[in-house]
């Protein structure tokens, strides 16, 4: 694990993505400083991370497209599976040296709070805070991305997707207030969105039969609970998206709110995607 995650920090720094990562990443939190705490005067760098958060629905698809798309399309892939360590090691190994590249710009950023507090009042303890539910939010925004890069060996394909799926979570509240808030409503949104959930179980795994079986499962339970308390349906979409949305659980921290929930939810995301990942290297290994 520790040689997979050497061997793929070498490989970013010796291209230009760490370091464009970075420097987009500081650029943008830069220039939300500039807005908020200098030309402003407000004291709050929670607000800062806000604002910066945006510029990861770009950046972080950036930085993970490559790192199991192109081991794919060079074939090197096969080679890895012949190495003395186990899928979940070369997983979790090139997921480390993400989270690395991730670190070292967010290390930077820390220093920022520190540097305010020299000409105001600042309340370090929510803008730490603010800045760990930050590295969090990224963590699990990196484990998504390296899931949707381990489906295709097309990198540009798996950055389209990853910045199509992260800008989905960050509208997804959002958008939600457009539909109807009726039970009827909530039950065409949520029939589609269990046909997207059909559409992806297919193109995961091949297999009609299952994706057939989850949508007909899922549409069942969604059936029987409209019929027996359909009121359950008014206002459900915008609390269920906003439970799902990673950006929607940062701003809890924003707020001044240490929320535990949001810290075990975004655990779970990323321990759920990191094995999603494994699964998905496992079935090409054994096809």
């Amino acid at each position: 694990m520790r040689a997979v995650c050497k061997h793929e920090l070498r490989n970013y720094f010796h291209s230009l993505t760490a370091y464009v990562f970075g420097a987009f990443l500081l650029a943008f939190v830069g220039f939300g400083a500039m807005l908020y705490n200098l030309q402003a005067a407000v004291s709050n760098f929670e607000y800062v991370l806000d604002f910066g958060s945006l510029v990861l629905v770009v950046i972080v698809p950036i930085l993970t497209m490559r790192v199991v798309a192109e081991e794919r399309r060079q074939k090197t892939d096969q080679l890895l599976y012949s190495l003395p360590i186990t899928t979940f090691q070369v997983i979790v190994g090139k997921y480390l040296a993400l989270l690395v590249i991730y670190l070292i710009p967010l290390a930077v950023i820390s220093i920022y709070p520190l540097i305010f507090s020299q000409f105001g009042d600042v309340y370090l303890p929510t803008s730490y805070g603010s800045i760990f539910a930050f590295f969090l939010m990224g963590a699990a925004l990196i484990a998504v991305g390296v899931f949707l890069s381990s489906l295709t060996d097309d990198q540009g394909l798996a950055a389209g997707i990853g910045i199509a799926v992260i800008l989905f979570n960050y509208y997804s509240v959002r958008l939600s207030e457009y539909v109807s808030s009726t039970a009827a409503g909530t039950a065409v949104a949520l029939l589609v969105l269990i046909l997207a959930v059909g559409a992806v179980v297919r193109y995961l795994t091949k297999n009609e039969d299952l994706a057939f079986a989850v949508c007909l499962v899922l549409l069942a339970a969604a059936s029987i609970l409209y019929f027996v308390d359909s009121a359950a349906y008014e206002g459900l979409l915008p609390d269920l998206m906003k439970a799902l949305s990673l950006f929607e659980r940062f701003t809890v921290f924003v707020n001044g709110v240490f929320d535990l929930t949001g810290l075990v939810y975004y655990l779970s995301v990323i321990v759920f995607f990191l094995f999603l990942s494994v699964q998905s290297l496992e079935k090409r290994r054994y096809n």
